[in-house]
């Protein structure tokens, strides 16, 4: 398991390797990156849910840049809401997250970044909740591409970054969340996410490591 005492100490990390958490994830030979909620409204400090994320969306753009030259499939992901979503109280989750309620079907909030290259190659999902899975085709559209393995990016990292590497585990794939890639409107979620990541569900890794794997997988493929 990676060092995480500098943050939460020596006896949290030593509970935690003798629980047996923390071992090595699972890594295929088809993967595929997940984008998740890298759109203005998150990326943005201007927008309720928002902060700056510049660096998040930068890193991700490169890692992305790498996905289209081994033909690694793309997934980018954004929450959006009819005026009637928004407004009524079907959906559970707008009770707590009030600030999400912003997020309307149209609006500038919900488009991608414009610092990243979304082509008509790449897949997009609207969903309505935390997870990239949650009511969405993502699972049954990794399957279709046959893909074992997510690299798992975007926002937040205390909230649909991890909603959705829980769940990816949970269906059957591998999750790499590159370090760079991810990001919070604070420290402390995020870097307790990311250790709860870490733990549990996958592997937090170097950008360069998730580079290295990607170009390892598109060199085997054509072997």
């Amino acid at each position: 398991m990676a060092d995480y005492s500098q943050h939460w100490g020596e006896r949290t990390k030593s509970v935690y390797e003798t629980a047996g958490f923390g071992s090595k994830s699972r890594r295929g030979s088809r993967p595929a990156i997940v984008v998740v909620d890298l759109t203005r409204g998150f990326t943005e400090p201007g927008y309720p849910s928002g902060s700056d994320l510049t660096d998040v969306v930068s890193a991700t753009a490169s890692l992305c840049a790498t996905g289209r030259a081994t033909r690694t499939p793309i997934v980018y992901t954004t929450i959006a809401y009819t005026s009637a979503e928004a407004e009524g109280t079907a959906i559970t989750w707008l009770d707590k997250a009030t600030g999400i309620r912003a997020l309307r079907e149209g609006s500038d909030a919900v488009d991608f970044d414009p610092r990243l290259t979304v082509t008509g190659d790449d897949h997009v999902i609207i969903k309505k909740g935390a997870s990239a899975f949650f009511g969405t085709h993502l699972a049954s559209l990794l399957v279709g591409l046959g893909c074992d393995t997510v690299l798992v990016c975007g926002a937040t990292t205390s909230g649909c970054v991890r909603a959705t590497a829980v769940d990816a585990v949970q269906s059957g794939f591998g999750v790499l969340v590159p370090r760079d890639c991810v990001g919070d409107r604070a420290s402390g979620p995020h870097e307790a996410s990311l250790f709860d990541i870490e733990a549990k569900y996958g592997d937090v890794v170097e950008l360069a490591d998730a580079v290295t794997y990607l170009e390892s997988t598109a060199a085997a493929a054509v072997r």
